[in-house]
């Protein structure tokens, strides 16, 4: 089975590694719009969900390698003082109770271990290849043919136009969001006692306000730090992205706690870009065409979930695909292509509603992580604050304090619940 993948993201290198970890491989060909491959992004999360995937992989420890650090702690902050109001344990915790750690990389370092696996694995990578039609016509007019087509081309995909037989521009939120990175030596001559406490913490630190949100975190060992800052967006409806003004951004924060506002004054540089996302669509999948990842379900990034549920959907595709082909009575090239489908469209509904559940509780944390101030914010804190008594296992109106939500969201095995559902499809 020849399985093309439009797209060399995150998510369509995990399908990429799913396809060529089967018995016997998939064929896989990867369509990469970019000519090469640059070291783009920053920080990235991986929560439990998605590093349980990397150990199933046989990546963990190479993204370790590479620079992944292991987060202790995820701890929420008031905006104006930095005055902690809770700290939730991660570390040994999330593996005890989600089955897994919670890292943080930086997203090239990550997308460059999938790559290599996947090549070493024998996926074949094209570049400088623009998928402009499905199927699948390349903008220089070469033509690829597969048995299965994945679109994995983000948030403005080409596939799901075709999917969906219509326009399917992705929505504006309102927020805009700051990206930049110092290095440690960088920070360490601030000599500044509070921030060398921050550098000292395995921590995700995150900062609540009205209408932003700040969040701080190591990669590469800890050598660098990532910080983003989250505000309403002021970029016109056409820009994407944007050189940040140092200035502008300083004034946005004006009033914030002054340990963040020395972090800001350490940006020789800022990237700023739109935050967009789209509503659940009606279908992910026609004929033998499927979406994964931003190209169905980009979400809002307040969950760190967005790449996960990439990943996710990679490693499940690849997973049915691959029990398709090891059924010689459903599959054969004559006569494969509806089995194939009916496939995909069980991926589809495996997947449907957890990552309808994802969106909307990221738009759930987006009021969370945003309240003004008042009575509501005080309630919300005070709630937070009360949730190391319960030892982290009593429900919350929040659903960042919510132990059962917690552990629906990052506990959930994703190829165990794809082989629990996929045992009557292929094996009666």
């Amino acid at each position: 089975m020849h399985v093309v993948i439009a797209g060399a993201g995150l998510g369509g290198l995990s399908c990429a590694i799913a396809c060529r970890k089967c018995d016997p491989p998939l064929k896989v060909t990867i369509l990469e719009r970019s000519p090469e491959f640059q070291p783009i992004g920053a920080g990235i999360q991986l929560p439990p969900n998605a590093t349980r995937i990397m150990e199933q992989y046989g990546l963990l420890e190479t993204l370790k390698d590479v620079g992944a650090v292991v987060m202790q702690n995820h701890t929420l902050r008031r905006y104006s003082t930095g005055e902690v109001i809770v700290n939730k344990p991660l570390g040994a915790r999330a593996k005890q109770i989600y089955g897994a750690e919670w890292m943080v990389i930086h997203r090239a370092d990550y997308q460059r271990v999938l790559l290599q696996h996947a090549q070493n694995l024998g996926a074949e990578i094209q570049t400088g290849a623009e998928v402009e039609k499905v199927c699948l016509i390349l903008k220089d007019g070469q033509r690829v043919y597969g048995d299965a087509v994945i679109g994995a081309d983000g948030l403005w995909s080409v596939t799901r136009e075709h999917v969906l037989g219509r326009p399917s521009p992705p929505v504006e939120t309102g927020d805009l969001a700051y990206r930049g990175t110092f290095t440690r030596s960088q920070l360490r001559q601030l000599n500044d006692e509070k921030v060398n406490k921050l550098l000292d913490d395995s921590n995700i630190q995150v900062w609540l306000g009205p209408e932003k949100h700040v969040v701080f975190y190591p990669v590469r060992n800890g050598t660098e730090f990532n910080l983003v800052l989250i505000r309403p967006d002021n970029l016109p409806s056409n820009v994407r992205t944007f050189h940040g003004n140092l200035e502008e951004m300083k004034d946005d924060f004006e009033g914030w706690d002054p340990t963040l506002r020395t972090l800001i004054s350490c940006l020789s540089s800022a990237l700023k870009w739109k935050l967009c996302h789209h509503s659940e669509l009606e279908t992910w999948v026609k004929d033998s065409v499927a979406l994964l990842g931003d190209a169905s379900h980009p979400t809002l990034p307040y969950q760190a979930q967005g790449a996960a549920m990439a990943v996710e959907d990679g490693a499940v595709i690849g997973f049915l695909l691959g029990r398709l082909q090891g059924n010689p009575v459903l599959w054969s090239e004559e006569s494969g292509k509806d089995a194939i489908t009916t496939t995909l469209k069980l991926y589809e509904k495996l997947r449907k509603q957890r990552t309808t559940v994802n969106v909307l509780g990221a738009v759930q944390a987006r009021v969370f992580y945003h309240l003004p101030d008042g009575s509501e914010q005080l309630e919300r804190d005070r709630l937070l604050s009360e949730l190391p008594e319960s030892r982290w296992e009593s429900r919350s109106k929040w659903n960042w304090g919510d132990a059962e939500y917690q552990q629906a969201l990052l506990g959930f095995d994703t190829l165990a619940d794809a082989a629990e559902h996929s045992h009557k499809l292929f094996e009666g």
